[in-house]
């Protein structure tokens, strides 16, 4: 049975909102790791890859943020701690220093780990019959997945 956010059990918002605030941590940790990416890196495709890794954190942003606001619809809380986002996300930091190549592989595996929390966010949801976060996370698990395509296209 399909339901809105009110008519969500404290049950499910609580387990939703869990979800939610670890799709929000990764991308927010992949938000940072593509930025710096895109300050640093180097070689022939220096012009491809600067676009390519801000459309990245352009994007992710504007994700963190539609995520997190989807926490508060359902009347929780969202966690926005750097150090937390860091302590929980399955992405990790990195220092910018790496080549080209490496960044790419990076950028993918941060971006179908993504795609696979947010999958498993929207699976979550959707058995607890709540469709509208079902569908954001159905959204944004798709732009993870073509960005995980570009990025695997420019190493084939």
């Amino acid at each position: 049975m399909t339901q809105t956010a009110t008519a969500l059990s404290i049950d499910a918002k609580t387990a939703i909102a869990e979800a939610l605030n670890q799709s929000v941590a990764e991308t927010a940790v992949t938000t940072m790791l593509a930025q710096n990416f895109h300050w640093n890196v180097k070689g022939m495709a220096f012009g491809p890859l600067h676009d390519l890794f801000q459309k990245i954190y352009e994007d992710h942003f504007i994700g963190q943020d539609d995520l997190a606001e989807r926490i508060r619809s359902i009347d929780a809380h969202a966690d926005g701690m750097l150090a937390g986002m860091i302590k929980r996300s399955k992405v990790a930091e990195h220092d910018g220093h790496a080549s080209d190549k490496d960044m790419i592989k990076m950028m993918q595996d941060a971006q179908e780990t993504l795609a696979e929390t947010i999958a498993g966010c929207g699976e979550l949801a959707a058995k607890h019959g709540d469709t509208l976060t079902e569908d954001l996370c159905i959204l944004r698990g798709q732009v993870h997945e073509k960005f995980a395509w570009f990025l695997r296209s420019h190493l084939a």
